[in-house]
């Protein structure tokens, strides 16, 4: 009998290898002979770094970095052996996200992706061929020119000087210069993973959508949305690249088309670079059942997030799946939803998780008599 476990971080309580861990621990109580391969996972926002450092191994490393506000900030980025070489995984959260700051000091209007640039640099100074940046989370709305500037791009106002920091300040920006550039990022690949695909101006653009939750107000949006114009403009002009209607430039305060813009980057859905990274379905080759989950399981989890990439490869090799979660707000035809809230309760799904996973997955196993009788390897769990 064998069994993919690949469900992603239940926020705010297991990280997704804790999660695959627990779920592992319940399957082989009920199951002791199933063949289990764990497989964290993640959709290139907060956590991605963790899962593909527990799926590939690898290096973390730290770095001092400017925080959002500029305060500094000690963040980690990492280097995994991938099949085409070494890779460099920046996670923008880690110095320019939103969990960095408190409520009352959020201000898309002055927050800076400066930080994420400086772990770039530090990532490409590993000897890496390329560089995952995952660019969910955010606290900024500066279009991705902070990172430039901290890889050496210089953007300047009317007089020549230099931009400040921060999505307003855009507005004063009137020349974009490349050659400084840092060298050690010029021959470097690089591809950006998000799990939203925003343009990066307008109704459904970076300011008027994720502008409110960094602190924004209706007043705030209107002059940040006008500042990515601007800002979008003078690099169609100096760069030769419309990133205004482009979709995944507006992620992350528009970072995905900074990244696009100053380091020629590939947008692609965080879900499917892990799947990639990590061999998803590779693994999933021979699988009798593949479990995954994450803390809340709604639509969105069906638009991009982890769970809808596994469930879809899922549907694919046509494997069966079971998807536990904390809370379910859906139940998509074909598919199990268990939930640790329906089951045990919300208390005790948020007080005790890892216990209530293991459980959960233990009666998953007990009950399901497809899971005894059959003829599968044993050898306990993988990954």
């Amino acid at each position: 009998m064998r069994i993919l476990v690949a469900p992603d971080k239940f926020k705010g309580t297991l990280t997704a290898e804790q999660a695959a861990r627990a779920i592992s621990a319940g399957l082989l109580r009920a199951v002791p002979t199933a063949d289990l391969d764990a497989v964290p996972m993640a959709d290139g926002g907060e956590g991605t770094l963790d899962a593909l450092v527990a799926a590939l191994g690898g290096e973390r490393q730290r770095a001092a970095a400017s925080g959002p506000l500029g305060d500094r900030v000690d963040a980690e980025y990492a280097v995994v052996q991938s099949q085409d070489g070494l890779l460099g995984v920046v996670e923008m959260a880690r110095a320019s996200g939103l969990a960095l700051l408190a409520e009352g000091r959020r201000d898309p209007k002055r927050t800076s992706t400066r930080g994420t640039g400086e772990l770039i640099l530090e990532a490409a100074r590993q000897g890496v061929q390329r560089i995952l940046v995952c660019i969910g989370g955010s606290a900024t709305n500066d279009g991705g020119a902070g990172m430039a500037q901290a890889l050496g791009v210089r953007l300047l106002d009317e007089q020549g000087g230099n931009v400040p920091p921060g999505g307003a300040a855009l507005r004063t920006l009137a020349r974009i210069d490349m050659t400084g550039l840092d060298p050690a990022v010029r021959s470097i690949g690089f591809v950006a993973a998000s799990d939203v695909d925003n343009p990066l101006v307008g109704p459904n653009g970076a300011s008027a959508v994720y502008g409110p939750q960094k602190g924004a107000t209706a007043e705030d949006v209107s002059v940040l949305d006008a500042a990515l114009r601007h800002f979008a403009a003078v690099v169609h002009r100096d760069l030769g690249i419309d990133l205004r209607d482009l979709p995944g430039a507006g992620a992350a305060g528009g970072l995905g088309g900074g990244l696009i813009a100053f380091l020629g980057a590939r947008l692609r859905p965080g879900v499917q670079v892990v799947m990639d990274a990590v061999h998803l379905r590779e693994r999933m080759e021979g699988a009798d059942l593949v479990v995954t989950g994450e803390g809340r399981f709604d639509e969105q989890s069906l638009r991009g997030k982890a769970p809808s990439g596994v469930l879809q490869a899922a549907r694919e090799m046509r494997v069966p799946a079971v998807v536990l979660c904390g809370e379910a707000a859906v139940d998509p035809a074909g598919v199990r939803v268990l939930s640790l809230v329906e089951r045990f309760g919300k208390e005790d799904a948020f007080e005790h998780p890892r216990e209530s996973l293991e459980k959960l997955a233990e009666e998953l196993g007990r009950a399901d008599a497809s899971l005894h009788g059959r003829g599968g390897r044993t050898g306990g769990e993988r990954g």
